[in-house]
């Protein structure tokens, strides 16, 4: 796994948000290794066409990390050798996600409450595929049953070659602070790679999380949202102990536009531009008259007409 890790940078699974096309983006960023968004093992295994979209696409210019959510260890193993086709770098297993709708079904952070379950599953993968299972936990399921070490051991043994630690419990979901101590302690008891997550949004927070936990990497996630830029400067921080300056704002059209023009070919025009109302809102985000300027893009239903709100609001022609 380790020497997957060409440099101490990673980027996150977001569901709706690490898609293929924002992954082009994303590697011209220079990450060591990018996640897709979490993907349903058992779709997979029916056949879901929009399942597979989701996975690894043909011109990737870097090592991707699949993640499955799951619960049974023969679906789990099923789904990852059909997933070999695709030559991901990894395999990762989510048992994190602290979505209702995940966790109600067993899946997901609800993993975290039966550590031999979690273990069975990533044993099941492992026999099943030569590629190597990571797994993404958080530091337990709510504030009286903090168990990511426990978890983390039992993973390890059964074969994880990388374990992932959100700093927070599924209670917390996004709120409080993410506790880098903790992490620290699950670093501490196994002898695999451990990837650190939770309130990286700068790259002096990457740094310091690498200090206080020290992890082997650090993942960004919600830090990237409108600010793909973060990762490279994250990897020169990291690097060199200087990060390069904020991105000026024709450097935020430019992105704000092929990614908008990305999402629209790939996804049809309609699609395009739904999905990527919540990007463009997020690119924008602190900028003068941005409320006004996201209300526009919010109502806009044609590609052209996003296009004309954006030229405008940049004053590009």
């Amino acid at each position: 796994m380790l020497k997957l890790l060409t440099n101490q940078v990673v980027v996150g699974p977001m569901a709706g948000i690490t898609d293929d096309v924002f992954r082009k983006l994303i590697w011209e960023q220079g990450p060591a290794l990018v996640w897709t968004e979490m993907i349903s093992a058992q779709a997979l295994l029916y056949n879901n066409p929009r399942t597979w979209q989701m996975a690894v696409s043909a011109d990737e210019k870097g090592p991707v990390v699949v993640q499955l959510f799951g619960k049974e260890p023969d679906l789990m193993a099923r789904a990852a050798q059909k997933l070999r086709e695709l030559k991901p770098a990894a395999l990762d297993i989510n048992m994190g996600c602290p979505a209702p709708k995940i966790v109600n079904n067993g899946e997901g952070a609800a993993l975290l409450k039966n550590p031999s379950l979690a273990a069975a599953i990533v044993q099941a993968m492992v026999e099943a595929v030569e590629l190597p299972v990571l797994a993404k936990i958080r530091l337990g399921f709510d504030e009286e049953h903090k168990n990511a070490v426990e978890v983390a051991e039992q993973l390890a043994a059964a074969g994880a070659a990388a374990i992932t630690v959100h700093g927070r419990t599924r209670s917390q979901f996004y709120g409080g602070r993410a506790n880098w101590e903790e992490i620290r302690r699950v670093k501490e008891a196994v002898p695999v790679p451990v990837i650190g997550s939770g309130d990286i949004f700068t790259p002096e927070d990457a740094g310091k999380m690498l200090a206080v936990a020290g992890t082997d990497a650090v993942m960004l996630a919600r830090g990237i949202l409108g600010n793909p830029w973060l990762i490279g400067r994250t990897v020169k921080y990291l690097a060199t102990g200087a990060a390069p300056p904020e991105p000026e704002m024709k450097e935020r059209w430019v992105m704000m536009l092929r990614h908008f023009e990305l999402a629209v070919a790939r996804k049809g025009e309609q699609q395009g531009v739904v999905q990527m109302r919540k990007h463009l809102a997020w690119y924008t985000k602190g900028l003068p008259g941005a409320a006004r300027l996201r209300e526009e893009i919010m109502h806009a239903t044609e590609a052209e007409r996003v296009r004309q709100i954006l030229k405008s609001y940049f004053k590009v022609r």
